[in-house]
């Protein structure tokens, strides 16, 4: 079942974001040992794995996160969602419509991408449990990133729907959260800020001290 505290603090993570001597295993299992409340599976990009080894790391992280009761999403990928059993799915304006695939998803936890407004009033939200707006901030983490709309889109998107949950995404890290959070968004979601980290337990903990 999703509650929208879920989102607090959201890794989201593939092989091809971790690009120093560590694994993905080693990095998510730092973060869920900090704090983490959520997990989004993303492998995309170049060099991305694909067919049973994605599948295969696909469940030795879901393993971990089941260890730990945090919610493991798969990015895009349904089939894969729906083979292993995940808690939920993610998907952006340009992946499988909601539509196509919510029927098998009615007890889980369905993830949608809104950049802006006119996205937001082309989505179908009757079957989506929260919404990723962004990017707040200028990111690198996704190469095809829009514009960054600042806390502005946040508080606007608020205004704009005052019920659906919010995790807000780009650029972000635990030093300029706060603001974010003030602005009505329920949670942030983080690439680069875990998995570049030195120290990924003080990273988690500057993160959580900043939502109180």
């Amino acid at each position: 079942m999703f509650h929208r505290e879920q989102l607090k603090l959201y890794f989201i993570c593939g092989t091809q974001d971790v690009k120093s001597g560590a694994t993905i295993k080693d990095i998510l299992k730092e973060a869920l040992e900090a704090g983490i409340t959520m997990f989004q599976f993303r492998e995309k990009g170049e060099g991305a794995l694909t067919g049973d080894v994605k599948r295969e790391l696909a469940l030795e992280l879901q393993s971990l996160c089941q260890d730990y009761q945090v919610p493991f999403i798969v990015n895009d990928d349904v089939k894969l969602a729906q083979d292993i059993d995940a808690d939920g799915i993610h998907v952006g304006q340009d992946d499988e419509d909601v539509s196509a695939f919510y029927r098998d998803f009615e007890d889980k936890i369905v993830g949608l991408s809104v950049g802006n407004f006119e996205e937001y009033d082309q989505s179908d939200l009757t079957h989506v449990n929260y919404i990723g707006v962004g990017p707040v901030y200028t990111t690198f983490s996704k190469p095809d990133a829009k514009m960054p709309g600042g806390v502005t889109r946040i508080r606007k998107m608020r205004e704009y729907d005052t019920e659906i949950p919010i995790v807000a995404i780009g650029g972000i890290h635990e030093e300029n959260i706060a603001p974010i959070i003030q602005q009505g968004a329920d949670g942030v979601a983080t690439i680069s800020s875990i998995t570049k980290s030195q120290n990924i337990k003080e990273t988690v903990q500057r993160y959580l001290e900043q939502m109180k």
